[in-house]
């Protein structure tokens, strides 16, 4: 697939094809035609007609200047989901309390884009009313959507999608055959062999996803001997009336005979395979899917038993190999699990890998896998989410969704999904839990809930969260969860402007953690919160302190995340004492280690101060820039600089001597070019990667008739603000 790019930087997130696109070039031709003269086309026709792989090679072509982003839908199992599916596929991330919608909205709303819903049919009104509204209101966007019904919209264009002709259906058969080095009975009689893949694949309608099992049968199987077997099984299903057996027919039938053709280890494993909501991996199969007839040594045996039969397709991911399986193959073998009535046991099964992988990846957050954790929640989060809906829909599951939910802090904080995660713990904490197995869990989804919510800035329900936390930790002597309630309280209090308040909790819940021995980014972020108080009574020295410990022991641990933020404090202290350079290097580990995990906090931040360094080494105009992408990407943080005059400072004396230098009009000139990049473009101006093409609006002359950018340079460095930068919160600033 096409790498969209622009200014060195990627956009969209179509995989490149991992095996050979076969025929369909007047379809191709078609749908570019459409995609070309309507802003929403959908792509419609029967399960397994090749719609998505179409519909993606389409997309790769047409490449608007932001790119194309596929959504991919089938995993999404609940309407209310929908947003969030598409907010995540353009790794958009959000702190504030808006609704990904207005997220969606705000960040379309001057984008040339095509957007891509894969696998709409399940969820068709949510789909409708979202790209309706999208829409509406983002002139340059266009939406492809691909499902087996359409949407109904106003506008909408329809390119139905007939099967394979003869011709290409016996090409793909061949060609997917060949792929596999699969060695048949073609060469003992050529001519009976066309003759006998022709008429397999008519009798298969030319319908691709049949198609692909059958050459996954090959293998073993001369095409005379696939086509006899096929055969019967029409016979059986319509009497001997081939006519009888409408399309959609074809394709369940062409499915359960391959089903037929398994060996019971491998139709076993297809059953309980389904179970899985998204991507998996190995070692998830082996612990979901054995027992009761198939032994965990077999799973991988068997497993790729199904890779070579198509019923699995292989993808590589940030976080290693995973497995998945298409949607309608899937269907089929859930139905199977159900008949076998072993459908609640899987379930529950599935419920306690993924509880247990979130225990291990919180575990080791604070460790030097914490780039891999990130990933791997990210690439398992379907999963985690059917595990999540499991726990809260059960009756005695109430404990376990508290405890996941909370588990899972480091991804909701740490990685940008703040609305998500406070989704979740806000139906975790309404649950009533068995007061022995759910009280510790219940305790922990508060603090976690009251810490999501002060990062987005809903102090209230915050604060009741921490009350109701305190209190039932002190009724039930709970010395970990007092710690964590009097720490987020804390920093409630930071956000809240009470320093001296601010500064007495958070030394206390320091203290508490040690008595207890916890240590872990949490306590970490405590002991830099500790130091932005500090800074904002005026003593920036012990701030350094503070952070210069924090920076040591994350070293020690491999620890990156809480690692940025007490790089960011050092960075500014690095400034006021006048080493620019020193400043840019600790802000350019800072913000990239920020971006990296999606940490949209860090990242503006990073942006913010990077433009106070910019302007002290001379450069007024990009730290206007900087200002301005900074500006644009406060909107998905929060109220811009907090509302603080603490905050403020550092962005109000860069401003200054910028229009010092720049007047006026040229600054904001700047600032309004830097409001057009987009998050990525703007970290990577502010990191001066390579590449990155750095462009500013001419200078006009000043009324003096000197050009703006040649005034004399104000020294940014003279005037110093009363405080730290750093974010007012402290904790809010993870």
């Amino acid at each position: 697939m096409r790498d969209h790019r622009r200014d060195g930087i990627p956009h969209g997130n179509l995989p490149l094809e991992l095996d050979t696109f076969v025929g369909r070039a007047a379809q191709l031709a078609e749908l570019a035609r459409t995609l070309d003269s309507a802003r929403l086309v959908t792509v419609t026709g029967a399960g397994g007609v090749g719609k998505s792989r179409l519909a993606a090679r389409a997309a790769a072509r047409r490449a608007p200047r932001d790119g194309v982003w596929r959504v991919q839908l089938a995993p999404v199992r609940d309407e209310e989901f929908v947003d969030y599916a598409v907010v995540e596929a353009l790794g958009l991330t959000d702190h504030t309390t808006r609704l990904p919608r207005e997220t969606l909205v705000a960040h379309l709303a001057e984008r040339e884009l095509l957007l891509l819903l894969d696998g709409v049919e399940h969820l068709v009104d949510a789909c409708a009313a979202l790209v309706t509204d999208l829409l509406g209101r983002a002139p340059g966007l266009r939406v492809l959507a691909v499902g087996r019904r359409p949407l109904g919209v106003a506008g909408e264009r329809l390119v139905p999608l007939a099967p394979l002709g003869t011709e290409e259906a016996m090409e793909l058969l061949t060609v997917r055959a060949g792929q596999r080095s699969v060695t048949c009975g073609y060469a003992a009689d050529p001519d009976a062999d066309q003759r006998e893949v022709r008429e397999l694949c008519r009798r298969l309608d030319g319908i691709p996803l049949a198609i692909e099992l059958a050459a996954g049968r090959l293998g073993a199987l001369s095409p005379g001997q696939v086509l006899r077997r096929l055969d019967d099984r029409f016979r059986l299903l319509t009497g001997g009336d081939r006519t009888a057996l409408p399309r959609h027919r074809t394709l369940r039938t062409a499915i359960g005979w391959s089903h037929e053709l398994c060996t019971p280890p491998e139709r076993l494993l297809w059953a309980r395979l389904s179970v899985f909501a998204g991507p998996f991996d190995l070692e998830a199969a082996e612990y979901v899917c054995s027992g009761d007839g198939l032994p965990a040594d077999d799973v991988l045996d068997v497993l790729s038993a199904l890779l070579a039969q198509s019923v699995l397709t292989r993808e590589e991911s940030p976080a290693g190999v995973r497995y998945r399986m298409l949607d309608t193959v899937r269907a089929y073998g859930a139905d199977w699990l159900a008949a076998t009535g072993d459908a609640d046991r899987l379930r529950r099964r599935h419920r306690d890998w993924y509880v247990g992988l979130a225990t291990w990846c919180e575990l080791e957050w604070f460790s030097p896998r914490q780039g891999e954790v990130a990933a791997r929640v990210d690439a398992e989060l379907p999963n985690l989410r059917g595990a999540l809906e499991h726990c809260l829909d059960e009756p005695d599951g109430a404990h376990l969704g508290q405890y996941l939910a909370g588990a899972l802090w480091f991804h909701w904080v740490g990685c940008g999904r703040l609305s998500e995660g406070r989704h979740w713990l806000e139906q975790a904490v309404r649950l009533d839990a068995e007061p022995t197995a759910g009280e510790q869990s219940r305790l922990k989804a508060l603090w976690v809930l009251a810490y999501v919510a002060i990062l987005q800035g809903d102090t209230v329900p915050a604060l009741a969260a921490l009350q109701e936390c305190r209190e039932e930790a002190e009724r039930s002597a709970n010395p970990t969860a007092v710690a964590y309630a009097e720490h987020r309280t804390g920093c409630l209090a930071l956000v809240s402007d009470d320093m001296p308040r601010a500064e007495r909790l958070l030394r206390s819940a320091l203290h508490r953690y040690r008595e207890i021995g916890e240590l872990n980014s949490n306590v970490l972020m405590g002991q830099v919160e500790l130091a932005m108080a500090r800074a904002f009574q005026g003593d920036l020295p012990d701030a350094v302190r503070l952070c210069e410990d924090v920076r040591q022991v994350c070293e020690d641990h491999g620890e990156r995340w809480a690692r940025g933020y007490a790089l960011y404090v050092l960075a500014y202290a690095a400034w006021s004492e006048g080493e620019p350079l020193r400043a840019r290097e600790l802000l350019a580990d800072c913000l990239g280690s920020a971006h990296r995990f999606r940490d949209q906090l860090g990242s503006v931040l990073a942006v913010e101060l990077l433009a106070l360094v910019t302007v002290a080494e001379g450069d007024a105009a990009e730290a206007a820039v900087l200002q301005g992408a900074a500006g644009r990407m406060w909107p998905s943080v929060g109220l811009p600089l907090f509302g603080s005059a603490h905050y403020n400072a550092p962005h109000e004396l860069c401003e200054a001597a910028a229009r010092e230098q720049l007047g006026d009009e040229r600054y904001e000139e700047c600032v309004r070019h830097g409001t057009l990049l987009g998050r990525r473009e703007a970290v990577a101006r502010a990191l001066r990667r390579p590449g990155v093409a750095v462009s500013l609006p001419a200078p006009r002359s000043t009324p003096g008739g000197r050009a703006a950018a040649d005034a004399p340079a104000a020294d940014a460095r003279t005037a110093k603000p009363a405080a730290s930068p750093t974010r007012k919160g402290g904790e809010t600033a993870g």
